[in-house]
């Protein structure tokens, strides 16, 4: 009996129609397919009761995380693992080989990479080094040596943070400079225009293969719940700058920018995993569940950039129902 291919889906939280598009990309490549999800309490994890096996691991800041997920690879007989979150990814990219040594791949970019996806401010720095456009950003402290420095209005943000968590956009910079707990927040200038997120992905060479801006139509807890898929051509020009400034990124991403009335862009972050609202890319033809799965089978990348312009998407809310 050939063995399936195995994938395994970390924090897979609500991901449910993550793992739909994993399973419909297998079927379009005609492979058996199983997925297997991880949670903290996999019991009331969606994904989870979408997926073929389930278990439960530790937080993925616990010193035993890495060993439990390699311990399910080894007895689930895992090909891909697919992280999900941003405070799982730097202890994945330095023990990648782990994973490896029982057969598994890691879908992640290099320790460098990851490290600069959870820190704002470095990302800035290295993508104004490469060429990308990124707006002004200094440490609290520096700005409220001197507000004059940025052009108002401005955000502040934590430098590692995620998901939205703890930014704010304050309405002067008296309100700026009376925050508490400044030693890991940033100032930005926030500028104005439109928002998209661009999904992106990277072949194992690094080779960036295809980026799909995608219109921030609504955003709801830091995650697009509406959403279009629109060509940008100073966005998918910003996505080869970034293949320049990343040279470790593989597999799929995504990065936040701005497009301004004058047709300028700025690039705020980027996120080392697939984005909340990858599904839409999916749905427009950018298949990087496909890719993937065709990496791992040696097979030839189907991987392209001729997606469809105007996939709207709106998102709702959905229930599982146990012991029902």
């Amino acid at each position: 009996m050939v063995k399936p291919l195995t994938l395994l889906l970390t924090s897979a939280g609500r991901r449910c129609q993550l793992i739909d598009s994993f399973r419909a990309s297998a079927q379009r490549l005609g492979v058996d397919f199983r997925v297997v999800a991880v949670d903290l309490e996999p019991e009331l994890s969606p994904a989870c009761h979408f997926a073929d096996a389930r278990h439960a691991v530790p937080r993925c800041t616990d010193a035993g995380y890495i060993e439990r997920l390699v311990e399910v690879c080894r007895l689930e007989k895992v090909d891909l693992v697919v992280p999900t979150i941003d405070p799982e990814l730097p202890a994945l990219a330095h023990r990648a080989g782990e994973f490896a040594a029982v057969g598994a791949r890691a879908v992640i970019s290099s320790p460098t990479v990851v490290g600069l996806s959870n820190d704002k401010k470095g990302t800035a720095e290295t993508l104004a080094a490469a060429g990308v456009a990124v707006p002004r950003t200094v440490w609290w402290a520096e700005y409220c040596a001197n507000p004059a420095q940025l052009q108002w209005p401005v955000i502040v943000k934590p430098n590692a943070g995620s998901s939205s968590i703890g930014v704010v956009v304050p309405r002067s910079p008296q309100e700026v400079c009376a925050m508490k707990n400044e030693t890991n927040l940033i100032v930005q200038e926030m500028g104005a225009g439109v928002e998209y997120t661009v999904s992106v992905f990277f072949d194992r060479e690094g080779r960036l293969r295809s980026a799909v801006p995608r219109l921030r139509l609504e955003v709801r807890l830091g995650e697009v719940s509406k959403g279009r898929t629109e060509r940008v051509p100073v966005l998918q020009a910003a996505a080869k700058c970034l293949q320049r400034a990343l040279p470790g990124a593989r597999g799929p991403m995504c990065f936040q920018g701005m497009v301004t009335p004058a047709g300028e862009y700025m690039v705020f972050e980027f996120n080392a995993r697939f984005g909340g609202g990858c599904v839409l890319a999916e749905r427009a033809g950018a298949h990087a569940t496909q890719w993937l799965l065709e990496e791992q089978l040696g097979r030839p990348s189907t991987a392209h950039n001729q997606w469809k312009e105007g996939v709207t998407m709106l998102r709702y809310d959905s229930g599982v129902f146990l012991n029902d």
